[in-house]
């Protein structure tokens, strides 16, 4: 916390702009070498509609194995809520793709680079294009982002399609229009909403600033304006509206130098309180920091909570709301590991075809059905299968081509599926004296010939065996 005396303070050279490009810069980095990174072969984080699998911290999750799936979206949602509840739109001012374009928009690329703005500490400079050289410059600008804009969504498109499949696929168009769509739409509307929808799109549109309010509380971290020392730029009566506070009251502190105004993206006055157009980037913070310390008093903006700036105390990180939410977290995280482990080697599914039974003319009585096996390991694998528990010795497997069920296997290759149609016999009369069509559960388990008690699987089923007014039916035809 800033003490509230009037004694000269030093103003740091490390604002918090600085530290958010740094944040900007290490963000960039990170999110660009990430899906070229792999451990073990796979992706850090991946999840291809290609080739149905999902990769997370190096390991390969079948599209049957996604059940790591909820625990990701709860640990996502339930953080969103925490980072909200603890620091507010943080997100917004220090980690949003939206603010982090702006910024290079804005700051860099038209201010910096093409002239067309005369300074980044005023963001409410209306940029008119009077000349057609101005005109003529903020097209090069919005080309330049395009082109940036085109490399970051070829990046967040890695994250669904590898690096190493998009390149391929880039040469050849033709076949991959849906992933061409994508990375043009994609593109396109990155474009538009930065270049001319600008901090529009926080303000008006953005689902997370609708919702966030919902979980600020007087003790969530935000930018404050401490309005004792500070005055009011308006009173709740209405006769200071437009009066400077000083000319309210010369012990107000606040010079009506607007810098906090006019370096704010979204266009709020940060005096009048706390506001849902705020993105917390702080900027404020920096410029309030600037003018008091040359005159020698802390900054009237800070970066606290609205309780610790009322009570001048330290703000309240750790309450039962937000201890409530770490442990939500953490049971999130510790499900999300445990299921994790749960990961097999041998994935087998096992559907009914449309054929209730077949009544074969020797009187013998089979199920048909479609077996999925694949193999998710590194290394090639011969399956069988068998009935498993209690009704083993009452039916016998039959694949077509392959023979008795002691002697078949399926070979197949790491990371491959095959599809089988197997027969399932009943070995006796499984309904004596029935007069309905009877279902029998049944469990199939898949193993590895190799390794039949570590590559394992079992999955539950139904045959269908028929009455015996059906069976007698079906033998007179």
């Amino acid at each position: 916390m800033v003490n509230s005396s009037h004694s000269k303070v030093s103003v740091s050279t490390t604002t918090f702009k600085h530290k958010r490009y740094i944040g900007y810069i290490i963000l960039t980095i990170v999110l660009l070498i990430l899906p070229f990174i792999r451990i073990g072969g796979n992706h850090i984080f991946l999840l291809s509609f290609d080739h149905k699998v999902l990769h997370l911290m190096g390991i390969e999750y079948s599209i049957q194995e996604l059940y790591v799936m909820p625990f990701m979206l709860i640990i996502l949602f339930v953080g969103i809520f925490f980072m909200t509840v603890m620091g507010g739109r943080i997100w917004c001012g220090w980690g949003c793709p939206q603010t982090l374009f702006r910024t290079i928009y804005r700051d860099i690329i038209q201010t910096k680079l093409l002239k067309l703005r005369k300074r980044t500490t005023n963001k409410q400079e209306i940029l008119v294009l009077d000349t057609f050289s101005k005109k003529v410059k903020f097209g090069i600008g919005v080309i330049l982002f395009a082109c940036i804009a085109l490399i970051a969504t070829a990046d967040f498109l890695f994250f669904f399609v590898p690096p190493e499949d998009f390149f391929v696929y880039i040469r050849d168009f033709d076949n991959h229009h849906v992933l061409l769509g994508f990375w043009t739409v994609i593109t396109a509307f990155m474009t538009i909403e930065v270049c001319f929808i600008a901090e529009n799109f926080c303000i008006y549109m953005c689902p997370y600033a609708r919702v966030q309010s919902v979980f600020f509380d007087n003790d969530t971290l935000m930018s404050v304006y401490n309005l004792k020392r500070g005055g009011a730029v308006y009173a709740p009566t209405g006769e200071a509206i437009g009066i400077a506070p000083k000319k309210q009251n010369p012990e107000n502190e606040c010079t009506n130098c607007h810098h906090c105004v006019k370096v704010c993206p979204t266009h709020i006055d940060i005096r009048k309180g706390v506001q849902l157009e705020c993105i917390h980037c702080l900027e404020c913070v920096d410029a309030c920091s600037e003018v008091m310390g040359k005159l020698g008093r802390p900054s009237l903006v800070n970066w606290s909570s609205p309780n610790a700036t009322e009570h001048n105390t330290k703000v309240r990180l750790f309450r039962a709301k937000t201890i409530g939410y770490m442990v939500l977290l953490g049971l999130a995280f510790g499900a999300l590991i445990v299921m994790g482990t749960l990961q097999k080697t041998m994935l087998l599914n096992i559907t009914r075809t449309a054929e209730t039974y077949i009544i074969r003319e020797s009187g013998a009585i089979d199920n048909a059905y479609k077996f999925v096996i694949q193999n998710v390991d590194k290394t090639a694998h011969k399956f069988s299968f068998e009935v498993d528990g209690d009704m083993a010795d009452k039916f016998e497997i039959i694949i077509p081509d392959h023979g008795d069920t002691k002697e078949f296997f399926i070979d197949t290759k790491p990371d491959n599926t095959k599809i089988l149609v197997i027969i399932l016999r009943a070995k006796e009369n499984l309904n004596p004296m029935g007069q309905s069509d009877k279902s029998i559960p049944l469990v199939i388990r898949g193993f590895a010939v190799d390794n039949k008690n570590t590559i394992t699987t079992k999955y539950s089923t139904v045959f269908i065996y028929p009455s015996q007014e059906n069976i007698d039916k079906k033998l007179k035809q």
